[in-house]
């Protein structure tokens, strides 16, 4: 019987795509402690790798050592399993829209589900629980621009910022819900996005 339980739960492993991410109640039919030591074992022979308590990834091996999923990757899967909603936040936001070329070692994203940190080889992601105003906008861009925007600071804007604002606006104009967003954004920040979009006009 354990010998079937082992193939399975390796089997299910071995033909995931690289990327996916397992928790311990990914294998709801077998008993949770034996699920937990197994995990525990594929991890030594390199099958999954650790990110935290119960969460798993399963990492592509190359040359160079292992390859991970991006941080995006990692909090999608994990925000689909949770049915929770996340956005990125601080530097990983204006990374995110173009607002900055430097890729944070340390991702942070607000999410509507549990916060915690998860290990991603050298890198840190750390999800931390959102305020319900953070997740009312309804369109996609607003929510993150107001992130990003919020991170780079009102003193901050300068002619690069309010350029990449257009061109975001431009690619994504969102006209049917920018409306309802604007008004959940900080003042500056709406007076800012405001005449970016009279430019493109």
């Amino acid at each position: 019987m354990e010998e079937a339980v082992v193939y399975k739960i390796r089997n299910k492993i071995t033909r995931a795509k690289f990327g996916e991410v397992f928790f311990v109640s990914s294998f709801p039919k077998y008993d949770v402690e034996y699920v937990t030591k197994l995990l525990a074992q594929f991890e030594k022979e390199e099958l999954i790798s650790r990110m935290a308590k119960g969460v798993y990834v399963k990492a592509k091996k190359t040359r160079f050592g292992l390859l991970y999923p991006t941080a995006y990757e990692l909090v999608s899967e994990i925000a689909k399993r949770d049915k929770a909603k996340v956005i990125p936040t601080g530097a990983t936001a204006e990374n995110h829209l173009g607002f900055s070329t430097q890729v944070p070692m340390n991702s942070c994203f607000l999410t509507t589900g549990s916060g915690r940190k998860l290990k991603l080889g050298n890198r840190m992601v750390t999800l931390l629980h959102g305020a319900p105003k953070n997740f009312a906008f309804k369109g996609h861009l607003m929510q993150e621009m107001v992130q990003a925007l919020r991170s780079i600071g009102q003193k901050n804007i300068t002619a690069e910022v309010e350029s990449r604002i257009r061109q975001l606006l431009a690619e994504h104009p969102e006209n049917d819900t920018i409306a309802h967003d604007l008004l959940l954004a900080p003042v500056w920040m709406r007076e800012l996005i405001e005449r970016n979009r009279k430019k493109q006009v």
